[in-house]
């Protein structure tokens, strides 16, 4: 981390200062954020921001590589298997938590990883809240690749809209006004123009979407930025009774597909390799059980926000997943508290955000996300009642 932007972020910040950040930042919202904002964003040297790219850059080339959809195919649970699938995913999103290795070295080592969009909006409000509020340099951004904010706009409109009009193409959601991430939601709508909707307004005729606009008119729906996840609803198995079944064949694009969930994902992990990739098998394929079980995690495939995740394994967890096919042993990795907070480190996630509009050979890494934590992992959850913890980004030298 970057030393000299963390000493003056240190030294003039107060108490006061952060509770007009959040002032600021809530000024305008629909409704206020509902998870902890950090008090400090994330200064990358650029040695770090390098390897970081590097990571990506490896991890995206596996996913470019042909036979990607077939050895993935596993992935998607049948009974969420979404039709009309496309051949990319319009969103990556890589999770790195920031460690040392064995040299004393400060690198990047993949947590997790999803071909699902993350804060794309919000993250740029959040920057730009961060920068007033702690004077924080023009030659610091948060995007990649050269991107502006007008430039990076202008990509996520041509990844989210296309060739439509704003209003043809709705970010969807199983109930999108309350959910944690809404806040994003709505800057994402004045950002770009897409309606924000939830599962149950999407009304079907024949094989057609269409929403209902103030007027009370229907809208025909061309594209779905999709936010839903369908673990969020799997506990209603007779839901699709009740609201249109998005996983039959409809006349409407997916963006990005809900099978991309799945296939970019943690059933991922064990097909790459690289100096930043934790070594990842899947647990029905293990020959051995290492000797060195304290070293390891056990994650089950199909849950998301760390849930369900066996940080210490005890003698015996292993042999009583009575379904190994869908759980993964992965090397531990170990974060290191590399971000200095008045009174002690804190562990510091990256997740780098690629966009990849139809008609790009390749996905284009563009915004950042950070999130710090003093917890046993990260996540609002293991966080509570610390200070100096919660959502961020990352500036970096143009």
């Amino acid at each position: 981390m970057n030393p000299l932007a963390r000493k003056t972020h240190n030294e003039t910040f107060s108490a006061e200062k952060y509770a007009d950040f959040l002032v600021d930042l809530n000024t305008g919202l629909k409704d206020p954020i509902e998870f902890r904002i950090a008090e400090t964003p994330v200064y990358l040297t650029d040695d770090f921001r390098d390897k970081l790219i590097k990571a990506g850059n490896e991890i995206v080339a596996t996913i470019l590589k042909p036979g990607f959809k077939e050895l993935t195919e596993r992935a998607i649970p049948d009974q969420w298997r979404v039709a009309n699938e496309n051949d990319h995913s319009h969103f990556i999103a890589l999770d790195f938590g920031v460690c040392k290795d064995d040299a004393g070295n400060v690198v990047p080592k993949l947590i997790e990883m999803q071909g699902f969009p993350s804060l794309y909006g919000f993250q740029v409000h959040l920057a730009e809240n961060y920068r007033h509020t702690f004077n924080i340099h023009g030659n610091q951004t948060i995007f990649f690749n050269g991107l502006s904010k007008s430039g990076y706009l202008d990509l996520l409109k041509k990844t989210i809209i296309g060739p439509y009009q704003p209003d043809e193409v709705v970010l969807m959601d199983v109930d999108a006004p309350h959910q944690k991430t809404a806040v994003d939601f709505y800057i994402t709508e004045g950002y770009i123009g897409t309606p924000v909707v939830s599962l149950a307004d999407l009304i079907q005729q024949g094989d057609q979407l269409f929403y209902k606009i103030a007027t009370g008119e229907l809208k025909r729906i061309r594209r779905i930025y999709n936010r839903l996840i369908f673990d969020e609803i799997e506990s209603d198995p007779e839901i699709f009774e009740k609201v249109v079944d998005i996983r039959q064949p409809l006349d409407v694009e997916w963006i990005a597909h809900p099978n991309w969930f799945y296939r970019i994902s943690k059933f991922t992990m064990p097909f790459l390799n690289g100096e930043y990739i934790p070594k990842t098998q899947f647990l029905h394929e293990l020959t051995e059980v290492p000797e060195d079980l304290q070293n390891y995690v056990l994650k089950p495939l199909f849950s998301f926000a760390g849930q369900g995740v066996i940080i210490d394994i005890m003698d015996g967890d292993i042999e009583k997943i009575k379904d190994p096919e869908n759980w993964i042993l992965q090397e531990k990795v170990n974060y290191e508290p590399v971000l200095q907070a008045p009174d002690g480190g804190v562990k510091v996630e990256i997740r780098l955000l690629y966009l990849w509009p139809d008609g790009d050979a390749e996905p284009t890494l563009a915004i950042n996300l950070a999130r710090l934590s003093r917890g046993k992992m990260i996540g609002v959850r293991y966080n509570k009642n610390f200070d100096w913890v919660g959502g961020a980004v990352a500036f970096m030298h143009k």
